[in-house]
């Protein structure tokens, strides 16, 4: 017995983990660890400041409660964006 297909995800971006080192997020079929060491702007945020992220431009994610934005690519290519925070 096969079970049905499920539909499609309508969700471009979700939060699936906050833990002690730091937040794994989904985007568009991928799945990123934002480590607080590399991202410590997160470190000390609510819960329901990190899930409020929105998507846009296809390529943009904002944190409006925290005043976080990340481009995908910074992400996906970690090496040609190096972070540095004092």
């Amino acid at each position: 017995m096969k079970s049905k297909m499920r539909g499609k995800n309508t969700l471009d971006v979700e939060i699936l983990n906050i833990s002690p080192h730091g937040i794994w997020i989904y985007v568009k079929g991928k799945e990123y660890a934002l480590p607080f060491d590399e991202y410590p702007w997160f470190k000390d945020a609510k819960i329901s400041e990190i899930g409020n992220v929105e998507f846009k431009h296809g390529h943009h994610l904002r944190w409006p409660a925290l005043d976080i934005d990340l481009d995908l690519n910074s992400l996906e290519n970690t090496a040609s964006y190096p972070l540095i925070y004092k």
